[in-house]
């Protein structure tokens, strides 16, 4: 299963630790994960024009079966991108470390939300949200939940 990560991007890198920690946890889980500014921007190695870069992030999630948005950090992407999946029927999960504001517009359009204490909890998060489960009940035979708005 295919997942797109959106999440806040900055020019210096600096939450990259944060970005690869994610996409690692759901790569041992058996999601292949896409996100803008690892493998579209590789880390502003390749730059692209505002039009450029909306394309290509619309064409990612179209490509994917779900989305993850961490919203830690405030992003206007972050609310496009979830709006855009949403629009397209894609289901949303949205995660945040603790004690971060959600918007009720964003909460409104998941399809679950997560909060995470550290990137050690990250794991228990997405089982929390049924992206991933202990068990194989519901699962797609390799350990992923299917999520209920693909069953």
């Amino acid at each position: 299963m295919k997942a797109y990560l959106g999440i806040k991007f900055h020019h210096d890198n600096r939450n990259r630790d944060s970005i690869e920690r994610i996409s690692q946890i759901l790569a041992e889980c058996g999601f292949e994960t896409i996100c803008v500014r690892r493998d579209i921007e590789q880390w502003g190695a390749t730059s692209l024009s505002p039009r450029e870069l909306m394309i290509a992030t619309f064409d990612a999630i179209r490509s994917c079966q779900l989305i993850i948005v961490d919203v830690t950090e405030k992003g206007v992407g972050i609310g496009i991108e979830a709006g855009y999946a949403y629009a397209h029927s894609i289901p949303v999960f949205t995660i945040a470390q603790a004690g971060s504001a959600i918007s009720t517009t964003l909460e409104g359009l998941s399809t679950a939300v997560g909060f995470y204490q550290d990137s050690q909890s990250l794991h228990e998060c997405f089982v929390q949200l049924g992206l991933l489960v202990e068990d194989t009940e519901d699962t797609d035979g390799e350990g992923r939940a299917v999520p209920e708005a693909n069953l």
